[in-house]
């Protein structure tokens, strides 16, 4: 969420970085909107704290009155103090309202992109800052998609995934619960040797945690709600992991703040259809391991290069094809400052498929989860925030089973095997 001073005072800038969003001049009518509510919260405040001043000032005569026996002077300030505590009472409820209203207006606005940023209006503006190898792996003349495989050697089973909960929802069986196994084990231990501390978090938050991220209100409807008790299923480890330090001030001796977790992750891609989703290319359930900086804002940059490093470390050692592409504003997600996508080639389905974003959101996370640190100065200041899937394991399975299908099996990443305990799926 964007601090209101900082639009005020930049309003020109938040214009031009909404524009790399495709914001209109209509749409961008809502931060007037902030500002003329903001000068109506300050205003009632003024207002109530001199109310609050006077109150206590009379009060304190109308005790100098009863010392000096003047009862008439006395009861008739008790009367004026009376009438402005009945004022104050109805002008907090209206500055409770004004606040709500300004909250609800802030949190529809999204964070403003790095400048790097270039204005676009879908996936296929983002920029490839790196391609890494060969994306053509020498496949048999049979070569088949990772759901043809996954049923092929008894590994994967979308018809039980169907019939135990729905569409969306996979089984994997032997080897490719191996496989997954191995994947998270080699995820968390990379992460670890990288210096991040491992966690293990609730798969349910409230939705104060959801909000305090940016995964409310803009993704309310992907998010599984768990109406009953008003808890929702997590997106990703990011929201219960940065929760974490919601609320809280920050030693800056702790810098950079490094944590890790593994989770299913919930979503439910409403409205996804057609060849991009079949198979493990979208599912509703997936696991992922995520890792999660809290840092200083005068580096916060470099520890974002340093997140994509590990990610790229990751596929470098899968020996995965792979590309990073640095996203354009109209493909940015909501809370984000600066992402960058990691994707990996598919080779039976010869199409790549997204399997990490790593992002810097600066303030924009820290002010909603009032996250902040006291510099060498002593000002109190909002710390940045970053994410990464580190990694996702659902297209990364599909890109080993498909790149790595051979006559004799499919061949297990070198990486991978000590975790594995074979070479090969049979």
């Amino acid at each position: 969420m964007l601090e209101t001073t900082r639009i005020r005072d930049n309003m020109g800038v938040i214009k031009k970085g909404l524009e790399k969003r495709n914001w209109t001049e209509e749409d961008m009518a809502i931060l007037d909107d902030i500002v003329k509510t903001d000068d109506e919260r300050k205003h009632l405040k003024t207002k109530n704290d001199q109310a609050l001043a006077q109150i206590n000032a009379f009060s304190r005569e109308i005790g100098t009155l009863f010392k000096k026996g003047d009862t008439t002077a006395a009861n008739a300030l008790r009367a004026k103090v009376t009438e402005l505590k009945q004022t104050v009472k109805v002008d907090e409820e209206k500055l409770r309202e004004v606040k709500e209203k300004l909250t609800e207006l802030l949190l529809n606005v999204p964070n403003i992109p790095h400048y790097s940023v270039v204005k676009g209006s879908s996936e296929s503006d983002n920029i490839i800052v790196k391609d890494w190898k060969d994306p053509k792996p020498a496949l048999p003349h049979d070569a088949l998609p990772h759901w043809e495989l996954g049923m092929k050697y008894g590994i994967l089973n979308f018809d039980l995934g169907s019939k135990l909960t729905g569409a969306g929802f996979p089984v994997l069986l032997k080897g490719g619960a191996r496989l997954q196994r191995a994947l998270i084990s080699f995820f968390l231990n990379e992460a670890s040797k990288a210096g991040y501390d491992e966690v293990v978090c609730p798969l349910m938050v409230n939705e104060d945690t959801a909000r305090a991220t940016g995964q409310l209100p803009d993704k309310e409807g992907q998010m599984y709600h768990v109406t009953r008790d008003d808890l929702y299923l997590i997106p990703t480890a990011e929201v219960p992991l940065t929760n974490i330090y919601r609320d809280l001030i920050i030693n800056a001796e702790e810098f950079p703040i490094k944590v890790t977790g593994y989770t299913p992750c919930f979503r439910r891609e409403a409205g996804s259809y057609g060849s991009d989703v079949k198979g493990l290319n979208r599912v509703h359930q997936f696991d992922k391991v995520e890792i999660v900086q809290i840092v200083h804002p005068d580096n916060s940059y470099e520890r974002l290069d340093e997140m994509v490093k590990h990610v790229e470390g990751l596929l470098q050692k899968l020996e995965l094809p792979y590309r990073i592409l640095r996203l354009c504003g109209g493909d940015l997600g909501f809370t984000s400052a600066l992402t960058y996508d990691f994707e990996v080639f598919s080779a039976a389905q010869k199409k790549w498929l997204e399997v990490s974003s790593v992002s810097n959101f600066e303030t924009f996370q820290s002010h909603r989860l009032k996250l902040r640190f006291k510099d060498e100065n002593g000002k109190m200041r909002l710390v940045h925030t970053l994410n990464g899937s580190a990694l996702a394991l659902a297209r990364i399975i599909a890109a080993i089973l498909e790149n790595n299908q051979t006559s004799k099996g499919i061949v297990i990443p070198e990486v991978l095997r000590q975790y594995f305990d074979n070479e090969l799926i049979l």
